[in-house]
């Protein structure tokens, strides 16, 4: 599975953070880059990654509901999500070993 580097900086910003990360904190990720986009861009690309991860399976959007459209504000890592995030940082797996 393909991911961008979006998608990767916010599961690993979600697995740091545990528990629900609010979507305007991931606006932090444009703050390195030398062309930034317009607030509207970011918020746009933002949301699109965010969308794509819960279609996934790997992340949980809590928001509000229109008869039209979802407004995501607070996202929260799934195990699937949060085995990905373990493999993108790095850290070795523990195995569940029954005493």
């Amino acid at each position: 599975m393909r991911l961008s580097s979006l998608q990767k900086f916010i599961l690993a910003e979600c697995y740091m953070r545990k528990g629900r990360l609010k979507k305007k904190n991931l606006l932090s990720f444009y703050e390195k880059q030398k062309d930034k986009p317009s607030e509207k861009d970011k918020a746009d690309t933002i949301t699109k990654s965010v969308d794509s991860l819960i279609d996934k399976g790997m992340m949980v959007g809590y928001g509000m509901r229109t008869p039209k459209k979802w407004y995501i504000e607070e996202v929260r890592l799934m195990p699937k999500g949060r085995k990905i995030a373990r493999k993108l940082l790095g850290e070795q797996q523990k195995l569940p070993l029954h005493n």
